[in-house]
């Protein structure tokens, strides 16, 4: 899976626990929680759902880790199945 399609589906996920929030606008550097209003709730509500949509586990312990859409992505993208 290519990264901008990882990417793709993340903007998706946010929006969609989010409807109200402009995704447009997310860059790879953008820090959700303080760009974005997202509180550490959302945030793992966000995570949680990344898993589920990407069949994949990120460790508990890493996601304090995760403060960019690009953090997440990288996340993601390491835990997926290599091609």
């Amino acid at each position: 899976m290519e990264r901008t399609e990882i990417i793709e589906k993340i903007k998706t996920t946010i929006s969609d626990c989010f409807p109200d929030m402009d995704t447009k606008s997310l860059e790879e550097s953008s820090v959700i929680n303080t760009e974005t209003s997202i509180d550490s709730m959302g945030f793992v509500l966000i995570i949680c759902k990344l898993e589920a949509l990407f069949d994949i586990r990120i460790p508990e312990r890493q996601w304090q880790k995760l403060s960019t859409l690009g953090d997440v992505a990288d996340a993601i993208e390491k835990r997926l199945p290599k091609a």
